[in-house]
């Protein structure tokens, strides 16, 4: 897909992060830049110098202005030559950015916007994009290691290739390693068995390790359809005994970006976003990327 990087800005520092995130997204790709902005008149707020007997539309043509030529000026900074066009579009963020991913083969959001309560920025638009968008979404958040790998959540389900062949392209454009991390345990709490409760899968094949030697044997699968693809990039399949969330989020802190797939084996029926996607975007010690099943 040919279609420009999109990032949404909002005058917060966290949108500025995801700025300079989606410039080097966009230079590495080789496609131009648009920055968004989503109008909208109660998210708006007059800036602090500003008068409040002043003109209202004035202060707050001025306020849109500067967040636009702010976002644009970072983003020129972080990658010469590359091009930039911004657009202030009326509509609530995520509705506007949703559209944006129509035609965008990226989304990059901060996952603070400028209101009082951040957190609902989060909910309200990284998590509604990573669940509805049309193209992956990338929620820029932590402190990535710039010389760590891309590293990609494997649950072995069909669901979840979308995500690995991003991952594999992300680690082509930025030169680096891809980890890809395969978390299994005994309790198979994510698969349906006849007798109706979660059941220890030592029950069923009698051995710890030839489970596990089963789990290694589905991360291989797993990757195998990208590697002939990619043959330049080194991957470094990791097999881990435990629960996925922690251990995605501790393997994250060494990383510049987390991949991730939009559904899991677990969670409620018509939840687009699984546990794992969700604590991620919550909690990883890096930048993240969703990547919807039906991409």
């Amino acid at each position: 897909m040919n279609g420009p990087v999109v990032v949404g800005v909002d005058g917060s520092a966290s949108a500025l992060a995801a700025v300079a995130a989606a410039a080097r997204a966009a230079s590495l790709r080789g496609v131009e830049l648009r920055v968004v902005h989503a109008f909208q008149w109660p998210a708006m707020h007059a800036p602090p110098d500003s008068s409040l007997l002043g003109p209202p539309t004035a202060a707050l043509h001025e306020t849109v202005e500067r967040i636009v030529a702010d976002a644009v000026e970072r983003a020129r900074s972080q990658a010469a030559g590359l091009r930039v066009e911004h657009a202030v579009i009326a509509g609530e963020a995520a509705t506007v950015l949703q559209t944006q991913s129509r035609t965008a083969q990226l989304i990059v959001v901060g996952h603070r916007g400028s209101e009082s309560l951040a957190e609902l920025l989060l909910g309200s638009t990284a998590v509604h994009l990573s669940a509805h968008g049309h193209c992956p979404v990338m929620v820029v958040r932590g402190r990535p290691d710039p010389a760590g790998p891309v590293l990609v959540a494997v649950d072995g389900s069909p669901r979840g290739q979308p995500a690995i062949a991003f991952a594999f392209a992300e680690a082509a454009l930025r030169g680096t390693d891809l980890v890809a991390l395969h978390a299994w345990s005994t309790w198979a709490d994510h698969r349906e068995h006849a007798l109706g409760r979660p059941v220890d899968l030592v029950e069923l094949v009698g051995d710890a390790d030839r489970l596990g030697q089963e789990e290694e044997r589905e991360l291989t699968e797993a990757l195998s359809a990208h590697r002939d693809q990619y043959p330049g990039v080194s991957v470094r399949p990791r097999l881990v005994r435990g629960r996925t969330r922690p251990a995605l989020i501790e393997a994250s802190a060494h990383a510049q970006l987390l991949v991730v797939g939009a559904r899991g084996h677990g969670g409620f029926t018509g939840l687009l976003l699984g546990s794992v996607s969700q604590a991620a975007l919550h909690h990883a010690h890096c930048p993240v990327t969703v990547v919807r099943s039906d991409l």
